[in-house]
């Protein structure tokens, strides 16, 4: 699915050097390298505050702590994506609501949240997934209206632009109050171990966030607020670094093998092909920015979806099913609230998605190998 041995092939006499001159500094931990990542990373973004933390999961867990969430505090977010979203909300003694997702974009259905408002809602947390902005302008707009925070969960749309409607461009990630992301080694960028961050333009909270990732600290030894331990390491840094001057021509390289995908695909009867919120059509814009496909998924509407999953799997061909359960149906977070008709989309996602190989490293002839492979299949 991912090919990062052909990627480190890029950029391995950078990466060797710097992670040598980590070691030798044995700055391990908040060493120069965090810092020049995360000044680089806000650039980059266009956003005031970056902070650098140990994973995805725990970005996301901390961004919530940081708006001052109170145990009970209702957090709406979808449905139809991976379980750490929701997994936070629960950590923190706050209720998960559950919303379903647009059919056309697999993103959080904006009326659903608004239907899903109470007067105990107090953040949305949308999801940028597989790499497609959501529609951050309704988001924005119930969120002020209903005096909510917005938490984007970033971890799957790092370098995505959204053409906001008065035609300016933000990357996903610095819209909302905070964001977080994920630097697992098969995200777009990606380290190799474990690394997350948090954005935000808001001073005031940048601080409290920086006291949280750091034991509540603010000054050694002087506990200020209730923290954890969550810190990127100097040698996740560097190769960070390393990447993320790199990153539009990686995501480039993803929406050109995206757009071979689609064109191979198109009119073959029961492959739908994935969709870019710029035109809201199928994707074959070649200025299109608002995708970075961290995932290729198609769905296969003949009910053939599990068996062609079999098949590549015998043709040594790599795809993936995100995913396969909803979170309302997962036994962590079932609750007697949530209605299956109110999940109609995402009921029938997980019956039907399939994601292709996609990473930078994809040539003509392997896309090639693969679209004959699926079409052959689905048409047969």
């Amino acid at each position: 699915m991912v090919d990062l041995k052909g990627q480190y092939e890029h950029i391995k006499e950078r990466v060797n050097r710097s992670v040598i001159e980590v070691i030798e500094s044995t700055a391990f931990i908040n060493g120069p390298e965090v810092h020049q990542f995360q000044k680089e990373l806000e650039d980059y973004l266009g956003v005031k505050h970056v902070i650098p933390c140990a994973n995805g999961t725990d970005a996301l867990q901390v961004a919530m702590m940081g708006v001052g969430l109170k145990r009970g505090d209702e957090v709406i977010t979808a449905d139809f994506t991976f379980a750490a979203t929701v997994e936070v909300i629960a950590l923190l003694g706050l209720t998960p609501v559950l919303v379903d997702v647009d059919p056309m974009d697999f993103n959080i259905d904006v009326a659903a949240i608004e239907r899903a408002i109470t007067p105990k809602t107090k953040a949305i947390v949308p999801v940028h997934l597989f790499g497609l902005s959501a529609k951050m302008d309704e988001i924005m707009d119930l969120a002020n209206k209903h005096d909510l925070y917005v938490i984007e969960d970033n971890a799957q749309g790092i370098g995505a632009n959204y053409t906001s409607r008065n035609g300016s461009k933000k990357k996903t990630g610095s819209i909302g109050h905070v964001a977080s992301t994920s630097f697992f080694p098969s995200k777009n960028l990606g380290c190799y171990g474990d690394g997350g961050a948090i954005f935000t333009n808001d001073d005031d909270l940048a601080h409290t966030i920086r006291g949280i990732v750091n034991h509540g600290m603010y000054e050694r030894y002087h506990h200020d607020v209730v923290g954890v331990n969550s810190r990127l390491d100097s040698l996740q840094a560097t190769i960070l670094r390393a990447k993320l001057p790199m990153l539009d021509l990686y995501n480039i390289q993803r929406q050109d093998a995206a757009r071979k995908y689609t064109e191979a695909f198109t009119g073959i009867e029961d492959i739908d092909t994935p969709y870019g919120n710029c035109s809201g059509e199928s994707f074959i814009c070649d200025t299109c920015d608002c995708h970075v496909f961290h995932q290729y998924t198609l769905k296969i509407t003949n009910g053939k979806r599990d068996a062609l999953v079999k098949h590549l799997q015998e043709k040594e061909i790599p795809c993936g099913v995100y995913y396969p359960i909803p979170l309302h149906s997962q036994k962590a977070y079932k609750d007697e609230r949530y209605n299956e008709d109110d999940f109609e989309v995402t009921n029938q996602l997980v019956k039907e998605v399939i994601s292709l190989p996609m990473h930078t490293e994809l040539d003509d002839e392997q896309i090639d190998y693969i679209t004959k492979t699926v079409i052959d299949f689905v048409t047969n």
